[in-house]
């Protein structure tokens, strides 16, 4: 299936035209030269390291994996990216890499996303994507990595939509985790929506944009009632993202869509699967997440740590801070990141690793007894 417009490939479901994601699948390849130098740059050669991938199969779906660090000692990191769909392996060589000294960190491309929407065929997996089945694989992922490297918890971080995967997680396996970390935390799907129309709508106001204004408006009575799809979703995010909702300060997400091509993970093949990958996810899953919530959650039984970008409107950052302050939890800390949006990683990458360093490696030592049980 191809789409004229379509919401979704970088962060929750991003307003690209299609023209924008096929970009970055060029039918030569000019990035091959400096995917080889970035990969030799990356390359993990320390003698307790691990740079490998593999499919392993979850839920009955075979899902592309891919682990690196320098020291297989240092404890695991998950980072379950966002989209629906919007893979992070083909990115991470951009941010990660600093990370990797300190945690085994480990990319995975869920089913239906990246290099795993190769491994399957669409139309087998399409009824089984929903929230509980995502939640489900990534257990079962854990289950693996904890098997695979002798480990007996790991830390999750999950961005954008991949925070819901993680928040399920944490809240029904915390055996299973040191922390949970959440950035561009989900908390209530149409309070989001909500949340974010309204700040497009008087931004839209303020500067005079009367296209946006009837748009957005046009859309009523989204999301409250009436059809749930990524077309909604759409129509009010691609006037959001140039007022700086996804990236803060920047017009467009081109500088993370367009890291792709230099990925050493990522042949040209793969980046094509990535783009039809997330057409796929999130147009099937969107409409299923319209009554997702986690508001009535008081509790949880791991620590807690949100990384919010001070100006992300795509899932704001006001909607995870007020569920927080009724949170109980056996630690909580908020980290708010005062340059970015909805893209920390990538927009403040040194923060982010400090907070790494500062505000969760800290809890494996916490959580554990030595070192090898990381």
């Amino acid at each position: 299936m191809r789409l004229t417009r379509v919401a979704a490939i970088a962060a929750l479901t991003l307003a690209l035209p299609m023209d924008v994601i096929a970009q970055t699948t060029p039918t030569a390849d000019p990035y091959a030269p400096g995917r080889e130098i970035i990969a030799d740059i990356n390359r993990i050669v320390t003698p307790n390291g691990v740079q490998e991938e593999f499919v392993a199969t979850l839920g009955g779906a075979k899902q592309a994996i891919s682990v690196r660090g320098a020291d297989r000692d240092n404890p695991i990191l998950l980072f379950i990216h966002g989209g629906p769909g919007a893979v992070e392996m083909p990115i991470a060589w951009s941010f990660q890499r600093p990370w990797e000294d300190y945690f085994t960190v480990v990319q995975w491309d869920q089913r239906g996303a990246g290099k795993s929407y190769r491994l399957n065929d669409p139309e087998e997996i399409a009824p089984t994507l929903t929230l509980e089945r995502y939640r489900d694989d990534a257990i079962e992922l854990i289950e693996l990595l904890r098997a695979r490297y002798g480990k007996k918890k790991v830390f999750v971080l999950g961005h954008s939509w991949g925070s819901a995967v993680g928040l399920s997680v944490a809240a029904a396996r915390p055996d299973l985790l040191y922390a949970y970390v959440g950035m561009g935390q989900f908390i209530n799907v149409r309070e989001n929506e909500r949340v974010g129309m309204a700040w497009t709508l008087k931004r839209a106001r303020e500067g005079g944009n009367a296209e946006a204004v009837r748009a957005i408006e046009a859309l009523r009575p989204y999301p409250d009632a009436g059809p749930f799809t990524i077309d909604q979703a759409d129509g009010w995010r691609k006037y959001a993202i140039p007022y700086g909702s996804l990236a803060a300060y920047r017009e467009n997400a081109n500088f993370y869509l367009r890291a792709p091509r230099l990925s050493p993970e990522y042949t040209p093949a793969d980046r094509q699967a990535w783009a039809d990958g997330s057409v796929f996810t999130v147009t099937t899953l969107w409409p299923r997440l319209a009554d997702m919530s986690f508001q009535d959650v008081r509790k949880m039984d791991v620590p807690v740590i949100m990384f919010l970008g001070r100006h992300d409107y795509t899932t704001p950052s006001s909607i995870t801070a007020g569920w927080m302050e009724q949170l109980k939890a056996p630690k909580k800390e908020i980290v708010w990141f005062e340059h970015s949006a909805h893209l920390p990683m990538v927009e403040e990458p040194g923060r982010v690793f400090a907070a790494l360093l500062q505000d969760v490696l800290p809890l494996a030592s916490e959580g554990k007894g030595g070192k090898n049980d990381g």
